[in-house]
């Protein structure tokens, strides 16, 4: 297993792929469990609780999870060629930050229930509901396999600034 880079909004080659729509995967072999290792340690080394395969750099429509606490067991998930079946009408607003976007929350209103498929790490086909935090989570890391980041929910302004304020840490950096 191994740390790959997370691609970030400062950097406009690294920007360019994470605006681009991930690609459905054939199956789920040992190749693709690798990519998702590596991912999972990826985020945890972050840290963070979810990360797509195209903030590494590859666009297929994989990610990985983990929403244990600290202190908690860790209880990763992963998710291949994921697809929302259902949104509840209910919206729960939750300040969402992202591993692509260091340092920046902000608040987006998502469906606060999901039901969904997706293939586990096994290649077995899962479908199953998801609320609160889980559903929240879920929803912001499938935009990313369309190529939307949370900032892109946010006003122009306000999305504006997030980048400026990236781009200027990585400049401190």
């Amino acid at each position: 297993m191994a740390i790959r880079r997370i691609l970030t909004v400062d950097n406009a080659a690294d920007l360019a792929v994470l605006k681009q729509v991930s690609t459905p995967v054939e199956g789920v072999d040992d190749e693709l469990r690798a990519l998702m290792d590596d991912m999972l340690v990826t985020m945890y080394d972050a840290p963070g609780i979810g990360l797509a395969a195209v903030q590494v750099g590859v666009p297929k429509r994989v990610i990985v999870m983990d929403l244990a606490r600290e202190g908690e067991e860790p209880a990763p998930q992963y998710f291949v060629n994921p697809e929302i079946l259902t949104t509840s009408e209910d919206v729960l607003p939750y300040e969402e930050g992202c591993l692509s976007v260091p340092e920046i929350f902000d608040e987006v209103e998502r469906p606060a229930k999901v039901t969904l498929r997706y293939l586990n790490y096994k290649g077995e086909p899962v479908e199953e509901e998801a609320e609160g935090l889980y559903a929240v989570c879920i929803q912001h890391e499938m935009d990313h396999l369309e190529g939307v980041l949370f900032i892109d929910h946010l006003s122009r302004l306000k999305r504006d600034r997030a980048i400026a304020k990236v781009k200027k840490a990585a400049r401190a950096a």
